[in-house]
């Protein structure tokens, strides 16, 4: 099939499914004022073709990109003949058309699984839902075929049916050129990375994720059901959409570790902050809506943190998107900006409306009956967290307020994000240990003093400790104490839990433990994603606190010490590759004076058919272990002359940093699977559903 029958092919999948959403989501609505089930049933089915077809769509372009069609112009500018299988592959979501194109699929997917999830089930919720995901559905695919350029043909515009003469669409991966180059620019140097492959990957899905329970909280409120079905139906799509946005935020801290060679993997760069956002948001929900569910408190808390995470998750598509704010992540400088502005507004105004709206019926079902409850614990971590959120939320925009009002872009760099974080997240983590040991309703101070006597000792030995070692950075020492306190109280829930399991069912230690987590996979799968956390947590304060750098210039034979380790210089190495010139500095590294092994610091140029494109890129060269990275950059070199300019860094404790997050993945997937107690509260909620409808 020639390149114009393939395109028109792909516009027209996009223009026809663009059509259908709007279809799809008049007929929900209307289904749901007139009760007229074969309105529904024709809107379920026309979504169900919109995913057909935006996957025809996928299809194509990756087709396009994987057989080197550049007459496609985002062929032309995201992959080349030397670029490898597996970035050509990743160049769908590398592009801003490919990734808007990305993001409708997922959603389109999430929007058919839904929709069969729920054939028989959540039946008055269910019209409201579609047609909420299907709005969400027609903004990308607006973006995809009637958004242009305003500055070239009007802001809003509605094209032909073919993707011929669609060259003004901003938002169209199908656009053609008008010749057929012999080969293309290439992926960005810097995403050609395996941990780029999977990142914008995962981040999607956690974003795309969490228009479902969006979608759900719209139709509680549209339909006045506003107890905790909505929650119940939608948790564990929060708790994968949540996990995704976690893999999300590891996998983009270990590109940037690896890949951009300045030492660190978290720079308080906007895109970064605009991952983080929503995950803040969204672990802040987590945890609020188990005070719904068993107190019927925070009715609309819960609401107001899914349409923050919602909303928060377009904003950081707008940041990437738009181009006011400057990235390394970011893409260049588009009009697609006021598209996402516009839609965001829609959606939160109509939120607040139907908010207040709903607010005499959702009042609280009990009261805070004290400070020094469980309640109040996890309503003050809430407010951390949100608070967390909205001190990032300002630094990242800050830049963008201030040329609009005085005329010159002020930088907000990483010290202030961590003079005013650094405290928010410190009290995070107390909250993290206070939490379990404070009872629902009320505590006793006999209950507090029993369960917060030990946790209280094992911080205070440990900062003394560590003082006792030399430490004398009192931010380390105080979060390495904090740590100490949370493991202790994570460790003293599941030695109670072990022990009453034992009394009760005589069974041994190990068999004690499997059984209380799997019996309660919600609560023990939170406890392990605590732990992660806090070990994650004990990485960022060791690598943070306590980093030690060098930089030298070296010739062949001769040595830098940092520490107890020596890396002697052998020389320069030289090769070409598939898509690149490699540069490496070979090293030889020795620890206390015994020889533990080599690294091999790279720069690596990708040449391309536009010399101006061709671009250098840094490959770290890190040596693990439990207690320290040893972390080497290839800060510059003389081919001619064999030397090379090192910088040399000694990251403590960074492996924990990953294994932290690990642990909080297999704990996340833990809380997801299916408990049978929530089985049961579920069958009880579809009982009382059935019962109320007959």
């Amino acid at each position: 099939m020639s390149e114009i029958a393939l395109a028109d092919l792909g516009y027209a999948s996009l223009l026809i499914s663009f059509f259908l959403t709007i279809y799809a989501a008049g007929a929900a609505f209307l289904a749901a004022r007139r009760r007229r089930g074969d309105y529904y049933a024709s809107a379920f089915n026309a979504m169900l073709v919109v995913a057909m077809l935006t996957t025809l769509a996928v299809v194509i372009l990756e087709w396009a990109l994987i057989t080197h069609r550049f007459r496609f112009e985002y062929v032309a500018l995201h992959t080349n003949r030397a670029q490898p299988l597996l970035y050509n592959v990743a160049a769908l979501w590398g592009g801003q058309e490919g990734s808007l194109l990305f993001w409708e699929w997922l959603l389109a997917i999430f929007t058919a699984i839904v929709l069969i999830q729920n054939r028989e089930r959540n039946q008055e919720l269910m019209p409201y839902v579609l047609a909420g995901l299907a709005v969400a559905q027609g903004f990308f695919l607006a973006l995809m075929t009637l958004a242009t350029n305003p500055s070239e043909t009007g802001f809003f515009i509605l094209l032909p049916f073919t993707a011929q003469g669609t060259n003004a669409l901003v938002g169209n991966p199908f656009r053609l050129l008008d010749f057929t180059p012999r080969d293309g620019l290439g992926l960005n140097p810097l995403l050609q990375n395996p941990g780029m492959f999977i990142h914008p990957v995962t981040q999607y899905l956690g974003y795309v994720g969490f228009t479902v329970p969006f979608a759900f909280a719209m139709a509680a409120l549209f339909t006045r059901r506003l107890s905790d079905v909505w929650i119940r139906t939608t948790r564990r799509w929060t708790l994968v959409s949540w996990l995704f946005l976690s893999l999300g935020l590891l996998f983009g801290m270990q590109w940037a570790y690896m890949e951009l060679g300045w030492g660190g993997y978290w720079g308080w760069d906007p895109v970064e902050n605009a991952s983080l956002m929503p995950w803040l948001t969204g672990t802040a929900y987590l945890h609020s809506v188990m005070i719904q569910e068993r107190r019927g408190m925070l009715k609309v808390w819960n609401l107001v943190l899914v349409m923050l995470t919602f909303g928060l998750s377009i904003l950081g598509t707008f940041i990437t998107r738009s181009g006011v704010i400057e990235s390394v992540h970011a893409f260049g400088v588009t009009s697609l900006g006021p598209w996402f502005l516009v839609f965001l507004g829609v959606t939160l105004l109509s939120f607040l409306y139907l908010l207040f709206n709903r607010m005499d019926e959702l009042k609280e079902e009990n009261e805070l009956d004290s400070l020094l409850s469980r309640e109040a614990s996890f309503l003050l971590n809430n407010l951390i967290l949100v608070g967390a959120a909205f001190a990032t939320l300002w630094g990242t925009i800050f830049p963008m307020v201030s040329e609009v009002f005085t005329g010159k872009k002020v930088t907000v760099g990483a010290p202030f994000f961590n003079q005013v974080n650094g405290p928010i997240f410190f009290a995070l983590v107390v909250l993290i240990g206070i939490c379990p040991l404070i009872g629902w309703r009320r505590a006793t101070p006999e209950n507090l003093m029993r369960n917060f006597l030990r946790p209280l000792l094992a911080a205070i030995l440990v900062i003394v400790a560590l003082f006792a070692l030399g430490l004398r950075e009192w931010y380390g020492v105080l979060t390495f104490g904090a740590a100490a306190f949370v493991l202790v109280t994570i460790g003293m829930e599941f030695y109670r839990g072990v022990c009453a399991r034992r009394t009760s069912h005589a069974e041994n230690p190990l068999i004690a433990l499997v059984n209380l987590v799997t019996s309660n996979r919600r609560r023990y799968g939170g406890y392990i994603v605590h732990l992660g956390v806090i070990l994650a947590v004990i990485g960022i304060a060791g690598s943070s606190f306590y980093q030690t750098e060098t930089q030298v210039h070296l010739k062949p034979g001769e040595t830098v010490r940092i520490d107890r380790y020596t890396l002697q210089y052998d020389g320069l190495q030289i090769y070409p590759t598939e898509n690149r010139q490699v540069i490496a500095a070979r090293l030889t590294v020795l620890e206390n004076g015994a020889r533990v092994g080599t690294l091999s610091p790279e720069k690596n140029f990708y040449p391309s058919v536009n010399p101006d494109a061709s671009q250098w890129t840094t490959e770290v060269a890190v040596r693990t272990t439990l207690r320290e990275d040893l972390y080497v950059i290839l800060a510059a070199f003389d081919a001619n002359a064999n030397t090379a300019t090192l910088k040399v860094t000694i990251n403590p404790l960074v492996v924990w940093l990953w294994i932290g997050f690990a642990i909080l993945i297999f704990g996340t997937v833990l809380a997801a699977f299916p408990d049978p107690r929530e089985a049961r509260v579920t069958v009880r909620a579809r009982v009382q559903e059935l019962l109320a409808r007959a």
